[in-house]
């Protein structure tokens, strides 16, 4: 039966499937475990698996048979993507947690790790939010659809643990950023779309950046790789029940964001905030206690993310020649 005793680290031979590992989440993942001597990495494209496919999933963890399984795939989004796909967003992630897990359990998985987020949390929940906060009040509504699937996750995982004695662990990290993330305006998440509203101003000449909202929410920034790390510190340390917040446990205010993505991508800008937007959670500040005392922080401070993350963008960017990152 699972339970909070540490079985060990993962070997370094094991088969570990990364599901969704052209995300920012399993990319980073994959470059972590392949920095700590991963020899048998094991993953499928879109194309090559639909995760909302049962009989699908069966069929490809029947022939693969990973040992350890990172479930970070999934459809996600910012507010704007929140609102205007819902549906879409409970469906596919639903499915997605289901089948993983599903598949984990009929082909003898030994352990996963389930990656959630934390806009499970009520949207006026005490801050910073606990690990028990969870189902003690009503959740934000521009992401509840989203924020319900992810919920589901965690008590998929922790049925198994208790019918089966699977080895299902969940962790719930705060707002990521880094190498590798979404910078569409449509869909992404409020720092990198902050990036790319300063990279664009700047190329056009445009005197101001529009932020959405009042600037006054407060958010806390955790960077992908620091995540990677932390996922796998769990997968080789942690065996309970409970979720496990990920974060840093400092928090800024959108303004506060907003001055320093225009620090070091467009110093010249005017801010330009829009009240008749959404703020969303007034704030969502992670309480990391629980990772702190078994070992584990956060390294990487927000301006030097920022930096690392822009640098990322230019370059991967085609419309962002003859920009160059401030000293």
């Amino acid at each position: 039966m699972a339970d909070d005793a540490n079985n060990g680290p993962i070997p370094r031979d094991a088969r570990g499937y990364v599901a969704g590992h052209r995300g920012l989440v399993g990319s980073a993942i994959v470059r972590r475990l392949e920095a700590d001597g991963f020899t048998n990495i094991i993953t499928a494209t879109r194309d090559q698996l639909d995760l909302r496919d049962q009989a699908a999933v069966n069929y490809w963890f029947r022939a693969n048979r990973p040992d350890y399984v990172f479930l970070v795939a999934g459809s996600d989004g910012g507010i704007h993507a929140n609102s205007s796909r819902p549906a879409e967003f409970i469906y596919d992630n639903l499915m997605i947690h289901a089948t993983v897990v599903e598949a984990s359990h009929q082909y003898d998985v030994d352990k996963l790790l389930y990656l959630g987020s934390s806009c499970i949390y009520p949207r006026m929940a005490e801050q910073p939010m606990r690990e028990d906060a969870l189902l003690t009040g009503e959740l934000e509504p521009t992401n509840e659809p989203y924020a319900i699937a992810k919920i589901a996750g965690i008590k998929l995982c922790q049925a198994y643990r208790r019918q089966f004695g699977s080895r299902f662990i969940s962790a719930m990290p705060t707002n990521l950023y880094g190498p590798g993330d979404n910078f569409d305006l449509e869909s992404s998440h409020v720092l990198p779309a902050m990036i790319r509203k300063f990279h664009e101003a700047k190329l056009a000449g445009r005197p101001s950046v529009p932020i959405w909202g009042s600037g006054t929410p407060r958010r806390e920034f955790l960077h992908v790789d620091d995540l990677a790390d932390a996922c796998l510190f769990l997968m080789d340390q942690y065996e309970g029940e409970s979720h496990v917040n990920v974060g840093t446990g400092v928090d800024l205010s959108i303004r506060e964001l907003a001055e320093t993505v225009q620090e070091i991508v467009f110093p010249e800008a005017i801010l330009e905030f829009d009240p008749t937007k959404p703020d969303g959670t007034p704030r969502k500040l992670l309480d990391v206690s629980k990772l702190s005392t078994m070992g584990w922080k956060a390294s990487t401070e927000l301006r030097e993310g920022v930096v690392s993350t822009y640098e990322w963008f230019l370059e991967h960017s085609a419309d962002a020649r003859g920009i160059e990152l401030p000293a």
